[in-house]
């Protein structure tokens, strides 16, 4: 019997190592500015998906990308920058504990960006959740 991997088993070890980055970046970022730190992260990942497209022979796709993508994907990365130099800033200053809850409450923008902008539709438990998770965010956070 073979496993396939589905969605939850990857967002599944997502959180698993987006809570490793959490304890990591914490520990990392002790003795350096936040910025330098955000900087190094950043070349670590880009030499390792930089390894996996060469050895799934994916680099020669690039190409083939429409511009609309690669507008996006760029203003995607933009905001992924500007959200780890945050990141790196808040954990340089706070505890991992309360930085990491507050961090996840994008998971809750999501949801509200993803009905206001892509049109997408959430039942009420759905809202109930988020709710939720919202104010599991903010008490766990709470000092």
């Amino acid at each position: 019997m073979t496993f396939k991997f589905g969605w939850l088993v990857w967002a599944l070890l997502s959180a698993t190592f987006a809570a490793l980055t959490a304890i990591f970046a914490k520990i990392g970022v002790a003795n350096v500015n936040s910025d330098l730190a955000t900087f190094i992260r950043t070349v670590v990942i880009m030499a390792a998906l930089g390894i996996v497209l060469l050895a799934r022979g994916l680099l020669q796709q690039i190409g083939n990308i429409s511009l609309h993508t690669y507008i996006f994907l760029v203003l995607s990365g933009l905001a992924t920058g500007a959200s780890w130099f945050c990141y790196f800033r808040a954990l340089q200053i706070g505890d991992a504990a309360v930085v990491a809850p507050i961090d996840k409450l994008g998971v809750v923008l999501v949801a509200i960006f993803g009905v206001t902008f892509l049109g997408e539709s959430l039942s009420l438990v759905n809202w109930f959740g988020i709710a939720m998770m919202a104010s599991g965010a903010i008490f766990v956070a709470w000092r």
